[in-house]
């Protein structure tokens, strides 16, 4: 992970690392969310427990394996496993 947050952060240091305990909970409250999410909601639906810069090191974690997408309205859960739609998206592209 180191790398993406040299990525996210440059030379700056990062405080506090996430756990992967936090790393699912976030996941878990993006992915059953239907709507975008601000920061600011996916901290209240932790209870608060979680600094900043910590839930901003997870979304550029997501972000950068492809879970999530960050926009103006907030943060999106956009995973999708499905073997057909991976099927589907390899017969799209062309080479």
């Amino acid at each position: 992970m180191p790398g993406v947050i040299n990525l996210l952060y440059g030379d700056k240091e990062v405080l506090h690392y996430p756990t992967l305990k936090t790393v699912l909970m976030v996941e878990d409250i993006l992915a059953s969310s239907e709507t975008a999410l601000s920061r600011e909601e996916i901290k209240r639906r932790l209870g608060g427990r979680i600094m900043h810069q910590t839930l901003n090191v997870i979304l550029a974690y997501l972000e950068h394996s492809g879970k999530i997408l960050i926009g103006e309205k907030g943060v999106l859960w956009t995973y999708n496993p499905s073997r057909k739609l991976q099927r589907a998206i390899l017969r799209g592209v062309e080479h």
